[in-house]
């Protein structure tokens, strides 16, 4: 019934989200229908004066032509915000691995052949159903129907309760197939003992909304309303049931033998595509009755971006052919960047449990890169790992173009303050920022095919700038310059300004280059409409501008120290003659009026980042850029001279004070980080 109605509201509207989603109790859904039941029903009972010409007009509109037109949906929301831990916290333990199943046979592609029909992404096709539905049948419309870009979780167990409310929601659409496809990395092993522990609650409550649905035994054990098959993959694909089945016990037994797979490979839209192929003749529409026999959901768990994004159009193809929507339970990309590292421990307590990093694939949230790689120049890496508010682009589109969700999962989800490195979960990813999802609705990125947002690219100069400035080779700017020099004597301070002038000259090119690229996308900035490519544009001209200022006004002061820098006399007899001279980062330009203007044009593309879309990683790295001043300022201090080397023998060595060895204690040996 409330899928009905969600049908009913996206057909209206064409917008995919409605009031009936989670954000509304089931229960007040329910009290809405009785109460307009009791209201249609007085209505029948009680007569109206206006009775007959109630017949009247139903016959009338009987002989009209009723026409229904195709609605696409203008507008997708980005993702319903629920940052709570609804569920039990990851538990620490793991569970002993399962041998392997053997691959089955009908995952193989040579019996079963790709379609190569043309499409645009997003819509459900009638060119396969029209195979299997005589001429007889009414023909049904084709509805574009896509899914939710993304939902960020603090917990698996939150994703596990919206899944058991989509099931239940296609349950009222008919009979229904769930398969579950797991990923066999290492790096998923936690989050596979987690999620197995609370795959019976999803099984019972449905098993008690079989109960409410009042079917006779007998129906229920030839034809269960609910059958679940389940997959794990890796560099390929294998089952861990005979058959689909309902029996709880099996699916709890299938579950737990999901092994490791050692290869590193994660062929997610491989696997997606032959799990697909599997069902899809039951999810096409029954010739007598126009229906599927069986619905089908699939549930993608996973860590990882996939090794073969490249066969993505061809798995949204596949899927939406074949009416059937993918969810995942899966991980945040990270902010403008393919890896994230992860905190490894390893499983096995008789090696050592000290923490290590792990480099995954888990993302970026783009088809192609929008940040750029640029250093900060008080030394912090700009590589550093911020949460997108999206999971990786190409796991999201095949969600969002078949109508499912993905949920982007991560144990420390907070609101708003640094991750320390102490406070990052066992095997989660650190990120050390998160962002609210109500504020990233805005943001969401386009999910189309790489040739469509090529063709994106195209149509704004900004767009296509910040893009292929993103694409710019790493810019290493000024990472912590040297800024103290002592002038002890002339021929060393000499030396040491010109070692330091070779680096800004080093880096200085590469700043350049990617200044003239951004600028040559200036004059569409103000066509833009989108914020996250204002956002991404403005962040970006800001930080080019200001490394560009950085570099060149570093090296025209060091170049003044050479030459007309002279110490002030010392205050009185007292004070000894300063002799070092420190370059401090400062608001005034010293170097001319043409670099005063590059560097109010730079904050004012910094500044306008941070009012116009707070909360948000753009407005974070603008605050950091905005927190170091662009321009350099002398200042001068004392240095003692070093003291000269005291008389004595060297090899007299005091040995009391060195540190012994601990006694009966073997540190325990430490692996190697497996391919994850």
């Amino acid at each position: 019934m409330i899928n009905s109605l969600r049908r009913w509201w996206q057909i209206r509207t064409g917008r995919y989200e409605t009031p009936f989603d989670t954000d509304v109790p089931f229960w007040t859904v329910s009290l809405i229908f009785h109460l307009a039941l009791i209201l249609m029903l007085a209505k029948v009972l009680v007569p109206s004066p206006e009775t007959n010409r109630v017949g009247e007009l139903v016959s009338e509109a009987s002989d009209a032509p009723i026409e229904i037109d195709e609605i696409l949906p203008d507008e997708m929301d980005i993702f319903e915000t629920d940052v709570e831990d609804i569920g039990s916290e990851v538990e620490e333990a793991l569970e002993s691995e399962a041998a392997s199943a053997p691959v089955l046979e009908f995952l193989s592609d040579e019996d079963v052949s790709v379609e190569e029909a043309e499409f645009e992404t997003g819509e459900i096709l009638a060119a396969e159903i029209a195979e299997s539905v005589n001429t007889t049948t009414p023909s049904l419309e084709v509805l574009a129907v896509r899914g939710t870009a993304g939902r960020s979780l603090k917990s698996t167990s939150g994703a596990v309760d919206r899944i058991t409310e989509e099931i239940r929601l296609r349950m009222d659409e008919g009979n229904l197939m769930v398969v579950w496809l797991f990923d066999q990395s290492a790096s998923l092993r936690a989050q596979r003992t987690q999620l197995a522990k609370q795959f019976d609650r999803v099984y019972q409550q449905i098993a008690q909304f079989q109960d409410m649905a009042n079917l006779e035994s007998d129906d229920r054990d030839l034809n269960p309303p609910l059958l679940t098959d389940i997959f794990q993959f890796g560099k390929s694909v294998s089952g861990l049931l005979p058959k689909p089945t309902y029996d709880i016990d099996k699916l709890r037994a299938a579950v737990a033998k999901v092994s490791r797979d050692n290869s590193g490979e994660e062929n997610v839209m491989t696997a997606v595509m032959q799990v697909t192929k599997k069902y899809r003749a039951m999810a096409r529409p029954d010739a007598r009755t126009g229906k599927p026999k069986r619905n089908v959901m699939l549930i993608l768990v996973t860590d990882e971006a996939g090794d073969d994004v490249a066969r993505t159009d061809e798995a949204v193809r596949v899927c939406v052919n074949a009416n059937v929507s993918v969810y995942t339970i899966g991980v945040p990309a990270p902010f403008g960047r393919p890896i994230t590292e992860v905190k490894w421990v390893d499983p096995d307590p008789e090696f050592d449990q000290s923490p290590q990093l792990a480099r995954v694939d888990q993302g970026p949230e783009t088809p192609r890169p929008e940040r750029l790689k640029l250093d900060f120049v008080n030394g912090r890496d700009d590589l550093e790992q911020i949460d997108s508010g999206f999971g990786p682009f190409y796991l999201t589109r095949l969600c969002h173009e078949t109508g499912g969700i993905y949920f982007a999962v991560h144990p420390n989800r907070n609101g708003g303050r640094r991750v320390r490195w102490g406070d990052v979960k066992n095997y989660a990813s650190k990120l050390n920022y998160f962002f609210d999802p109500e504020i990233m609705r805005r943001y969401q990125p386009s999910y189309v095919s790489i040739n469509s947002y090529d063709q994106e690219l195209k149509a704004n100069k900004a767009r296509r700038a910040l893009v292929t400035a993103a694409e710019y080779t790493q810019t290493g700017a000024l990472q912590a310059p040297q800024l103290r020099f002592p002038r002890l004597n002339e021929a060393t301070f000499v030396r040491q300004v010109s070692e330091a002038q070779k680096d800004a000259a080093f880096v200085t090119p590469a700043i350049e280059q990617l200044f003239e690229i951004l600028k040559a996308g200036e004059a569409d900035r103000e066509k833009e409409e989108e914020a996250r490519w204002q956002a991404g544009y403005d962040l970006a001209m800001g930080r080019a501008i200001a490394a560009k200022l950085r570099a060149s006004t570093y090296n025209a002061m060091l170049a003044l120290a050479k030459t007309s820098l002279k110490f002030d006399p010392p205050k009185n007899a007292d004070t000894p003659q300063n002799n070092t001279w420190v370059l401090r980062p400062s608001n005034e330009i010293q170097t001319g009026s043409r670099d005063e203007r590059l560097a109010l044009k730079a904050k004012t593309y910094l500044e306008r980042v941070t009012s116009e879309h707070p909360g948000t990683p753009w407005a974070l790295l603008a605050r950091e850029e905005l927190r170091i001043p662009i321009g350099w300022q002398w200042h001068q201090t004392y240095t003692a001279p070093p003291k000269p080397p005291e008389p004595g023998n060297n090899n007299n060595v005091d040995r009391g004070n060195e540190r012994r060895p601990m006694m009966n204690r073997d540190p325990k040996q430490r692996r190697a980080i497996p391919k994850l």
